[in-house]
């Protein structure tokens, strides 16, 4: 099945954050505090998605109270930190949405996530991502992580789905009631 095919499927976005996210840069503080940095269009992205009622989740490795503050401001409620076997968390989220695999994309950038890219319907990579990643992946992001890489799956995902007029109605709605 070629790669529109499965994302006119997609109903959920699930994604890793470290190399995807982010660009896989780590600033640590002399207390031991990590920062990480997130680019803005893959946050309008995640509106995007929600504007079309694609729902979003995040399955990490790390831990970060940043993250949880980001994944708050987006709306993004499925955030799972601090997950080596993804695959199982993957599964729960199925089943608690009510969704078939195939009705799920993820996105990743490394290792960790390839058997959960096995397991979804539309697998995703950052172009940087590790070439075991990108054999993987349905899609291939001409995009790096933490550089737009998920905003650009987003545009393909609604862009296969042909909802850009529900993306531009209700984003006007939206700037139409706060001004």
């Amino acid at each position: 099945m070629r790669s529109r095919a499965r994302a006119r499927r997609v109903k959920m976005i699930l994604m890793d954050v470290d190399g995807t996210l982010t660009d896989g840069r780590l600033s640590v503080l002399s207390d031991g505090e990590e920062i990480k940095s997130y680019n803005v269009k893959d946050g309008l992205g995640a509106l995007l998605a929600q504007l079309v009622d694609i729902k979003l989740g995040i399955i990490t490795g790390k831990t970060s109270e940043g993250l949880v503050k980001r994944a708050e401001r987006l709306k993004i409620t499925e955030l799972h930190q601090a997950v080596i076997n993804k695959k199982p968390v993957f599964d729960d989220i199925l089943r608690r949405h009510g969704l078939a695999p195939e009705e799920v994309a993820y996105i990743g950038d490394d290792l960790g996530d390839l058997e959960i890219m096995a397991a979804c319907g539309f697998a995703a990579a950052v172009g940087d991502a590790h070439r075991a990643v990108k054999k993987q992946a349905h899609y291939i992001c001409k995009l790096d992580g933490g550089r737009g890489a998920f905003r650009e799956l987003v545009d393909f995902v609604i862009d296969a789905q042909g909802k850009w007029g529900v993306v531009s109605a209700r984003f006007k709605s939206i700037f139409d009631r706060k001004i």
